[in-house]
């Protein structure tokens, strides 16, 4: 057995060795030998396809797939057991609690969230594994320092677990080529694999199936990465082919143009897509921002699902699956309730109720939530819509008919403000104090935000300055007033024993005021920040 090609190179888990099996850690090392090289290949395409655009070349509906696109006869796999009704998914991270309190939420998809909501600690990676693994087998419970006792209900919703983007990387395991090269896995893959080979077979046991949502993909090649991915675990597995069910998030202003060959790619393993709203403006801000003033969007807050690009592309979304048989599944509003202001819980529930309401008449099959208390709220209005059918893919939406040029209409009614800029300069700051703490989903001002929602605050930030843009009240956005800025939420916040705020400006810097544009925030924070020293290095 190559065991020694795949090294951990710490042990932050005190359960660390029940999901670190030698032969895990074989699993893991055959799915590198098979698509560590492939994956490099896919992120060089990324970074070639952004500096063609960039350079002025606009996105448009591929020619070469056409034939993909015009063929009417082909349709995916659609849901598994317990796939099947939608409604209402919550997301989260998977520490304990938070597993708990979601198997218990009493929605219909718990989305085990390994990738924004989740700070990649190693503490947290293999953690969320455990705590996966014990959910599954109905053999969790948590107590917390109070007293306070969490255990499973009798009820729990079907698990559809997100692994880390191709991005990223997991520098705590170090995977060895047969060439004797020596580089971090992939954290994809090991998130997904790791998971499918612990679960797998208790999964079908208990009559559902290893389910995925895929994250950040770009366009139908990164698909097809994954549907390999996918034949060849079933096959190491000794699983049915088809078994494995996945649904892509459509978050990247690429993938939006290749709806279509992406289902077609994954069409034996996919469930359908959903509409990530988040990492979709974030994905246009960075494609597009260095294009002109055109191209510049105003506060995050006018940026609303019903501004002329955000509805062309859930419309597109909703048409594209229901055309071949898919889910599409709606995305996460960030307003979530405060159980000791009342008044900011009605203002939740007003806005989830009217974005839920939009979704559901709009054709999509479900919703995400991220607070138990807005479960009832998304539920309700699919429910009108809905009634006692599990979904409406059957409603085909031959009334939509999107452009390229529809999906690139940035016009937007709103300006970029003092308040927004603060806001931005808050949000991101206070964000990634709490990721390197390894706090991956964090309220602010009564806000659920993840990495996207950072991502999306820092890139305008970025936008802003380096497009020179003054904002409505007359103050220019440069280097200068952003460091003011930042000072001035500084000057605002509480500071604790432990906290990380020093090093949250650090990061704030180099990602936001920087002449080049790191493309992830997470990138070299994990590296500066989150990686623990090796072992073999250690005092």
């Amino acid at each position: 057995m190559t065991k020694h090609r795949m090294e951990p190179l710490a042990d932050s888990h005190d359960r660390s060795s029940e999901i670190l099996t030698p032969e895990a850690l074989h699993f893991l090392t055959r799915l590198h030998d098979q698509f560590a090289g492939r994956r490099h290949d896919r992120l060089a395409a990324r970074m070639e396809s952004r500096k063609h655009i960039t350079n002025g070349r606009n996105l448009r509906f591929l020619p070469e797939t056409a034939a993909i696109r015009e063929d009417d006869s082909w349709r995916v796999a659609g849901a598994g057991p317990g796939l099947h009704d939608r409604r209402v998914e919550i997301t989260g991270p998977t520490d304990r609690k938070m597993t708990i309190n979601a198997m218990n939420s009493g929605a219909k998809v718990w989305l085990a969230d390994q990738e924004d909501a989740t700070s990649p600690t190693w503490h947290n990676v293999i953690g969320g594994q455990v705590n996966l693994r014990d959910a599954i087998r109905r053999q969790i419970d948590f107590t917390t320092a109070e007293g306070k006792t969490y255990a499973l209900g009798e009820e729990t919703p079907t698990i559809v677990m997100r692994p880390r983007g191709w991005h990223l990387v997991e520098k705590h395991l170090r995977y060895t080529d047969r060439a004797g090269l020596r580089t971090p896995a992939s954290g994809s893959l090991v998130d997904f694999g790791l998971y499918i080979f612990h679960n797998a077979h208790e999964l079908i046991e208990r009559g559902s199936g290893p389910y995925f949502y895929i994250a950040k993909i770009e366009n139908h090649l990164e698909a097809r990465l994954w549907d390999d991915v996918f034949t060849f675990a079933e096959n190491a597995l000794n699983i049915p082919h088809g078994t494995i069910r996945a649904t892509v998030l459509i978050e990247t202003i690429p993938a939006a143009f290749e709806m279509e060959e992406i289902l077609y790619e994954l069409r034996e393993h996919c469930a359908g897509l959903n509409a990530g709203r988040w990492d979709y403006i974030f994905s246009i801000i960075k494609n597009f921002r260095g294009r002109g003033a055109s191209f510049v969007l105003p506060d995050r807050a006018a940026i609303t699902m019903t501004v002329p690009f955000m509805r062309a592309y859930t419309e597109l979304l909703v048409a594209t699956c229901h055309k071949r048989g898919a889910h599409a599944i709606g995305g996460m509003s960030a307003f979530i309730p405060n159980r000791r202001d009342p008044e900011v819980t009605a203002r939740a529930l007003d806005a989830v109720t009217r974005d839920k309401r939009r979704e559901a008449t709009d054709g999509f099959d479900g919703t995400w939530v991220a607070h138990p208390d807005l479960i009832p709220t998304a539920r309700a209005e699919f429910d009108a819509v809905l009634g006692e059918r599990p979904n409406q893919i059957d409603r085909l939406r031959d009334d939509v008919h999107v452009t390229a040029e529809d999906l690139l209409d940035l016009r937007i009614d709103g300006s970029v403000t003092d308040a927004g800029v603060r806001s931005n300069v808050s949000i991101a700051l206070r964000y990634i104090e709490s990721w390197l703490r390894g706090v991956g989903a964090a309220a602010i001002d009564n806000l659920m935000e993840d990495a996207a929602t950072a991502e999306i605050s820092r890139s305008q930030l970025w936008q802003w300055m380096h497009q020179h843009v003054v904002t409505a009240e007359g103050t220019p956005i440069t280097h200068r007033s952003i460091e003011e800025e930042l000072a001035h939420v500084f000057s605002t916040i509480e500071r604790t024993p432990g906290d990380r705020f020093d090093e949250a400006a650090a990061v704030f810097r180099e990602v936001t005021l920087e002449e080049e544009f790191p493309t992830f925030l997470t990138l070299s924070a994990y590296s500066s920040y989150l990686v623990e020293q090796p072992r073999e290095n250690a005092a």
